[in-house]
């Protein structure tokens, strides 16, 4: 077992920084398409609520694994949509930016219907205040509703962001070389398939724990007081 280890030890690493930057990349992009999407579903024009109310009953209820592999197969191999350069590594850097694509769609949806929950929090006096200081929609959202919201929803947007870095293995079905996918290469070695496995449960552990605390302390340190 401990050879097997030693073997894949640099893979082992290269594995669980790649399931790191997938996490990271879609996280940002999946925190600011989800707030977009918030920001329709509570807008006053109706053909933005009912596209923001779409989109979030269509991500939400639609298998990752089917996004990302539509991501890579449909647009990439399909459509020849290409978000990375020609090259010796095209076809692994073209399948990492369609992951963290097909991660960021689907994560927003979540993002958005947390946040919504914090927009909703904010009390109804204090979008009027800034309507009567003759704010915008848009200027109220972004300097009087948001900034509160978030504050708000800290600890579910923790729960989505370790959900996302669970979420990241579904990036192995389109051939992205992160923890899974050498995973699933070393259980080839089925004497320490039970070891393998507690390997890489105690890695996404280590990557998760932290980041719950970390939302947990933030949420308690910059909760709105009521």
């Amino acid at each position: 077992m401990f050879d097997l280890i030693s073997t894949y030890h640099t893979r082992l690493l290269d594995a669980f920084w790649v399931t790191i930057k997938l996490t990271l990349y879609s996280g940002f992009w999946a925190l600011i398409l989800g707030t977009i999407i918030a920001g329709m579903r509570v807008s006053p024009v109706p053909i933005a609520r009912w596209l923001g109310t779409a989109y979030v009953t269509i991500f939400r209820n639609t298998p990752l694994t089917l996004i990302i592999v539509f991501c890579s197969l449909g647009l990439y191999t399909t459509l020849g949509i290409k978000l990375a350069g020609s090259g010796p590594t095209e076809l692994v850097d073209n399948n990492f930016r369609f992951a963290i694509l097909g991660l960021s769609i689907y994560t927003a949806a979540f993002v958005c219907e947390s946040l919504r929950s914090g927009i909703n929090t904010v009390p109804l006096g204090q979008a009027e205040a800034g309507r009567s200081l003759g704010f915008s929609f848009m200027q109220n959202m972004r300097l009087v509703v948001l900034p509160q919201a978030f504050r708000a929803v800290i600890a579910p947007l923790g729960s989505v962001f370790i959900a996302l870095t669970k979420n990241s293995t579904i990036a192995s079905a389109i051939g992205v070389g992160e923890a899974a996918l050498l995973m699933a290469e070393m259980n080839e070695n089925e004497a320490a398939a039970l070891s393998i496995g507690a390997i890489f449960a105690l890695g996404f552990v280590v990557l998760t724990l932290p980041t719950g605390l970390l939302f947990g302390w933030l949420a308690r340190r910059l909760e709105v007081a009521r």
